[in-house]
């Protein structure tokens, strides 16, 4: 039998109300209308309510030209024959959640709980389509590790490890919810099955999903790991090329010091004080053993 599909933006408690296919409970509707605490919550769940099924959803979308993540929430009630999908605005004025591509391959004669499948096997995808994107930015930092400052890699890696540790706080119980589903654990008390032995096994196509989406989120941890060491490798390698070259610096000096020194102690019989040439003989030792210790240190790549 075919399912009614009512979509709300931003609504109203009332309105909530007023289109929602039965009585719902303060609980749900308090989650359905609330302003999100943080921008990853609430977090996803999927649970049974007497004769409906209540649930939230969020999705995490990246904006690569502006290294920033936000998420995007849906609620949805689903009886056996309707469903009720809300969808808040972001804050800071983001683009909401758009259902055209799975209104798009929506069937007819689909129940409530197909429609509910393809929304989650939408929202799959996009994770799916969020840690390629995720992969490409750590690619990215990688590649200016050589050329930008210390600092920015570090701050643009602490950006990205927060961004994973969110996202995996929305993709795990997105993950969980479906499971409940495929494993038939999310049932209504009263009135006609919503999830249907059919659509169980449907919504084992989006458990795979999430399931490769985390397991990319595991391995896009581990490039920034990654990147993290080749960073701090880079930093190391760089102090000890400045170590090398104030070292050089210093046996440069080391030696004429130490004629200096020499020939400045307070003896009155050094037989160069009394030569005409002694200056210049100096000055000479100096130069030739300064341009003795360049060619070695040049010879030994060391600056």
């Amino acid at each position: 039998m075919a399912a009614e599909w009512i979509d709300l933006l931003d609504p109203t408690l009332d309105e909530v109300r007023a289109k929602a296919p039965r009585e719902l409970e303060e609980t749900a509707l308090e989650l359905l209308t609330a302003e999100p605490a943080h921008e990853d919550e609430p977090r996803p769940t999927l649970q049974g309510h007497g004769d409906y099924v209540f649930g939230v959803f969020l999705v995490a979308v990246a904006i690569p030209d502006e290294d920033h993540v936000y998420y995007q929430e849906i609620g949805v009630v689903i009886t056996h024959d309707t469903l009720l999908t809300v969808r808040k605005t972001p804050p800071g004025g983001r683009p909401p959640y758009d259902p055209s591509a799975v209104r798009a391959v929506v069937r007819p004669d689909d129940p409530a709980g197909m429609i509910a499948y393809r929304i989650v096997d939408d929202l799959a995808e996009r994770y799916l389509d969020l840690v390629d994107d995720v992969d490409a930015e750590i690619d990215e930092l990688e590649d200016k590790v050589e050329d930008q400052p210390a600092g920015l890699t570090r701050m643009r890696i602490s950006d990205l490890r927060h961004d994973l540790l969110h996202i995996r706080r929305t993709l795990a119980p997105m993950r969980d919810a479906v499971r409940r589903i495929v494993m038939n654990a999310v049932e209504v008390e009263e009135g006609p099955e919503v999830f249907p032995q059919e659509v169980e096994v449907a919504f084992n196509a989006a458990y795979d999903k999430l399931m490769r989406a985390l397991d990319g989120l595991e391995f896009s941890r581990d490039l920034l790991a990654s990147v993290r060491d080749y960073s701090q490798a880079k930093v190391a390698n760089d102090q000890n090329e400045v170590m090398k070259r104030l070292t050089v610096v210093a046996s440069l000096l080391l030696l004429p010091t130490f004629i200096v020194g020499l020939y400045g102690q307070n003896f009155k019989y050094i037989p160069e004080l009394r030569w005409h040439w002694g200056y210049a003989y100096v000055w000479g030792v100096i130069v030739l053993t300064t341009l003795a210790q360049l060619a070695w240190f040049k010879k030994k790549n060391w600056f």
